[in-house]
């Protein structure tokens, strides 16, 4: 897919956007699911984390404070559903969905900067996801690909997450 848009058209910028990793808890069904993939979170245990992008755009004022965080996120549809997480365990596809939203803050725990981006991030993530596929596949398209992906297509760096996974020491 990254290759599909290696050269995208944006506007370079003589200054650079920020791109960070970060890490959450994968989300489950409330119960006994989701107090293990908490539980595998809080250990550390990188196969039961989900990874999204943030980029933090640049402003070249200096008075102005930076704007928000742009997160970039692909998950399940309805990653809490009873009927996605047996499909997910079962190996088959569910719809998924990209989400974007804005973070006042970057998050203090779980969050790698991986690089600075020349071109304007948040365009080339958006144009990006625009053209990934939907079908979400645990271990063979999911959150993992996307940000490998959208992190190679902003910084050049590729697998990057087997790079912060052996960095951080995380099991798994």
């Amino acid at each position: 897919m990254s290759s599909l848009l290696a050269r995208p058209t944006v506007t370079i910028r003589g200054s650079k956007d920020e791109v960070y990793v970060a890490a959450v808890p994968l989300r489950a069904a409330k119960g006994p699911a989701q107090l293990v993939m908490s539980a595998a979170y809080s250990l550390g245990f990188w196969d039961f984390q989900h990874f999204m992008v943030l980029i933090r755009p640049y402003t070249s004022s200096s008075s102005q404070s930076r704007p928000q965080a742009v997160v970039f996120d692909f998950q399940p549809k309805d990653p809490e559903d009873i009927f996605t997480a047996i499909a997910v365990l079962s190996g088959r596809a569910v719809p998924g969905t990209v989400l974007v939203r804005k973070l006042g803050k970057l998050p203090k725990n779980k969050c790698w900067f991986v690089g600075s981006s020349k071109v304007d991030a948040v365009d080339v993530a958006t144009k990006y996801s625009s053209n990934w596929d939907m079908n979400l596949r645990v271990g063979r398209h999911d959150c993992r690909d996307y940000t490998n992906g959208l992190v190679e297509l902003l910084v050049g760096e590729k697998h990057v997450l087997e790079r912060l996974r052996s960095s951080t020491g995380s099991k798994g």
